[in-house]
């Protein structure tokens, strides 16, 4: 491990893939949202800001890095 690596933190937020429970739709939303997130074909909410990490109300499918 080199000296930046270790000086440097990694961040803790994530982009995550998730799916709507309504409509089946895909969609990428940030770990730390701070706005309410809704589904873009039907409306539904799939994520609402909690002050750290959002909660999530859809089913996750992956976290990109």
């Amino acid at each position: 491990m080199s000296e930046w690596n270790k000086l440097i933190p990694k961040p803790t937020s994530t982009f995550i893939r998730v799916r709507c429970l309504k409509c089946g739709n895909e969609q990428l939303l940030y770990s730390h949202a701070t706005n309410k997130v809704t589904c873009n074909v039907c409306g539904a909410t799939l994520a609402e800001p909690t002050g750290g990490k959002a909660k999530l109300k859809a089913e996750k499918l992956a976290t990109l890095e």
